[in-house]
């Protein structure tokens, strides 16, 4: 069930630094959250922060960051709800295509309508970005939602 009463919004100074702990607590990138602050987005319920998503634009394709939530909000649709909004998001900013990188939560996402695609398939801006080129894994499954 989603959590209807989520707020996602874009981080502020104050969020970054929250943003930064909760990505490296749970072992995903974090070394360019303050380089990039306008890529990240904070999930609040009832004023708590509950999670952290990020959305790197690239004209009209964009990079899906780490969705991440917090321990005591997992398993109440709270990650289902930070998606849908971000997603809302990038769809109101005219993305017309989400790539992401994962090398754990493919599932989550394909559940959501993404396929699973070959690296190489993400176009030049995408893999130009710093995670594909040095923050995620070459494992990593990259996986493409057109909207």
């Amino acid at each position: 069930m989603t959590d209807s009463t989520l707020v996602l919004r874009r981080a502020d100074n104050e969020d970054l630094a929250y943003a930064e702990t909760l990505l490296r607590n749970n072992d995903l990138p974090a070394a360019d959250v303050r380089s990039k602050p306008d890529c990240f987005y904070v999930g609040r319920r009832g004023g708590e922060r509950v999670g952290v998503a990020g959305l790197e634009r690239r004209s009209s394709d964009a990079l899906v960051r780490s969705v991440v939530v917090e321990a005591s909000s997992r398993d109440r649709g709270v990650g289902t709800a930070i998606y849908d909004a971000l997603e809302a998001e990038a769809a109101a900013s005219g993305v017309e295509t989400l790539y992401l990188l994962t090398t754990t939560a493919a599932g989550f996402f394909e559940d959501r309508g993404f396929e699973a695609i070959e690296r190489s398939e993400a176009p030049p801006a995408i893999r130009g970005t710093d995670e594909f080129e040095a923050l995620c894994p070459a494992s990593a499954t990259c996986l493409r939602k057109r909207l």
